[in-house]
């Protein structure tokens, strides 16, 4: 009976969740690169007047952004950046391998600390998905600015993502339907007194089995004032706040005060807002 029992166990299949891979749903959830580089390349033309072949893409995962990048052009190179070995290893597999005909040699991966990796200069360099939070004191983060000025060309641009809201700090989950899985971003902590939060990332499936804490963050929650001040202390000219237009969805009445707003993936440069929204998302530039 016990050797049929241990039979019944081998053979039971395994679930949605255990057969999943973590870093595909976090591209198909999280990472948007067609977007992030139609966004570079029409700022870096309107505020330079020139194309960007060069971008460098620091704390770069996987590298589907910077794969993306080379992809869009053939004139393009890049280089990412990431302490994670086995994340750059799954990158050079899944990403890069498949398209390393066309693709050549135009992508250089580094594993190291962002701060001190070395890299032939770059028109842009970016964090993506608030990556740089991780840096939690004006010193560290300020160090980290001053490496990024550091490798860009005379001219090259700097860019990063901040995400705030009267609901990026309060203690909250939010689903969202994909195909074959539920993306759940999980804000389980955040501390006012220093603006430290800690955020996860599961994934449900539709047989009720999940990726507890796929991603772990523990982040310093930054403001636009404070990354402004810190990125011209490093020694940026300027710095362009593009803000993500938002709309009611569909299936509300526009004219209803609680009506749910989304995002719509179009950024326009502000100066000055009169209210702020529930959640929002922007791209920093600033300007070498």
């Amino acid at each position: 009976m016990r050797h049929k029992k241990k039979q019944n166990r081998m053979h039971r299949p395994k679930t949605m969740a255990q057969e999943a891979d973590r870093h595909e749903l976090y591209q198909r959830a999280v990472q948007s690169p067609d977007a992030d580089v139609e966004f570079f390349t029409d700022r870096f033309e309107q505020l330079r007047n020139r194309p960007a072949l060069r971008l460098r893409e620091d704390f770069c995962g996987t590298a589907l952004l910077a794969t993306t990048w080379c992809m869009s052009d053939p004139e393009r190179t890049a280089v990412g950046v990431d302490l994670d070995g086995a994340t750059l290893g799954w990158g050079r597999e899944r990403n890069i391998d498949p398209v390393r005909e066309e693709l050549g040699d135009r992508l250089e991966l580094i594993e190291g600390d962002v701060r001190e990796a070395e890299a032939a200069p770059v028109d842009i360099t970016c964090a993506m998905n608030f990556s740089y939070c991780v840096f939690t004191t004006r010193e560290a983060l300020r160090g980290y600015f001053e490496a990024a000025r550091r490798g860009l060309k005379e001219d090259g641009i700097f860019i990063a993502e901040l995400y705030g809201g009267t609901e990026a700090i309060d203690i909250l989950e939010e689903e969202r339907e994909l195909d074959g899985f539920t993306y759940v971003w999980d804000q389980e902590r955040y501390n006012p007194l220093d603006h430290s939060t800690t955020c996860h990332i599961h994934f449900d499936f539709d047989d009720g089995s999940r990726i507890e804490k796929a991603f772990t963050y523990e982040w310093r929650l930054w403001t636009i004032p404070e990354l402004r001040e810190l990125l011209l202390e490093a020694g940026f000219a300027d710095v362009r706040v593009f803000w993500e237009e938002v709309e009611a969805d569909e299936d509300d009445d526009e004219d209803d005060e609680d009506a749910m707003m989304s995002g719509t993936g179009e950024y326009v440069e502000v100066t000055e807002l009169d209210e702020n929204q529930e959640s929002w998302l922007v791209y920093l530039v600033a300007l070498a």
